[in-house]
């Protein structure tokens, strides 16, 4: 009896790692991943790329007029880390899968909001994000695997591109890489750092002892951008405090505590904060 179960036990392992075990083979519709920058936009495709394995594409293989993975396997997908214009539509950044109606010169394309569907089989139309139409055009030389990518680059603008068989479809992606530059222009030439840029810089050589010249000039730029700021003031106070200048961080920090409690929001805590302040400083004068 003992000897069955021995032999019943050694059984059930060996077929539990002949379970476990995968066969890895090389894959009829290998995976590709491509990323792109478009202006300031990053842009991830990853599809299956079926081959052409002397078959008719379109037309047969795949039917005109209905909706195909525009891949093999799981539906593709895109990924885009700023807001862009496809085909001319807004689509956020965000992560979608790419549908593709053939036509014999117009395809469809899709924006697909539900990234986890296994091909077509679960595709909802209400669940489209955008859908566009694209001219398609016939290339002399074949594409043997089906192929998806990127050219014609212009500042924040660039073309996607579907080929396979000898079609080709094309639409544009547009980023909005003029906008964002000239937001960082005004930014960071024109207006320059915030108040609370400054502040924060002021602040952290305050906190770590370093250099508080360099932080009374900060705080008293952040001050002219946000001159109600009484929590900068106290933070003023305290730099001049710690420069020796007693007397100057004594007024500073009764002109924070005045607009603490000027303040209509609440002056959180600030009045206390300076009443302890110029306790302090009073006491090493």
């Amino acid at each position: 009896m003992n000897t069955i179960k021995s032999i019943l036990f050694a059984a059930g392992i060996i077929a539990t790692t002949v379970l476990s075990a995968q066969l890895k083979i090389p894959q009829p519709s290998p995976k590709g991943t491509i990323k792109q920058t478009i202006g300031l936009s990053e842009v991830t495709v990853v599809y299956s790329r079926p081959g052409m394995k002397e078959r008719k594409i379109f037309g047969e293989l795949v039917t005109l007029g209905e909706i195909w993975r525009t891949g093999a396997n799981a539906a593709t997908t895109i990924e885009i880390s700023n807001d862009v214009k496809i085909g001319g539509k807004d689509v956020p950044a965000g992560k979608y899968a790419l549908y593709t109606i053939p036509r014999e010169t117009e395809w469809t394309i899709i924006i697909h909001k539900n990234t986890t569907n296994w091909g077509t089989g679960d595709y909802k139309e209400e669940e489209d994000l955008v859908r566009f139409t694209a001219k398609s055009s016939k290339i002399e030389n074949a594409v043997e695997s089906f192929t998806i990518d990127f050219g014609s680059f212009k500042s924040g603008n660039a073309t996607m591109m579907l080929s396979w068989e000898n079609t080709r479809v094309s639409f544009p992606i547009e980023s909005n890489a003029d906008e964002a530059v000239e937001k960082q222009i005004k930014e960071l030439l024109i207006d320059g750092p915030s108040a609370g840029t400054y502040y924060s810089a002021a602040r952290h050589y305050l906190d770590n002892d370093k250099d508080m010249t360099q932080a009374l000039a900060w705080i008293n730029t952040a001050i002219e951008k946000r001159p109600e700021a009484f929590w900068y003031i106290h933070q003023k106070a305290k730099i001049q405090g710690k420069l020796g200048k007693t007397k100057e961080a004594i007024a500073t920090a009764e002109k924070s505590m005045q607009l603490a409690k000027e303040s209509k929001d609440g002056d959180y805590g600030y009045i206390a904060n300076n009443e302890k302040l110029i306790k302090k400083l009073k006491e090493k004068k």
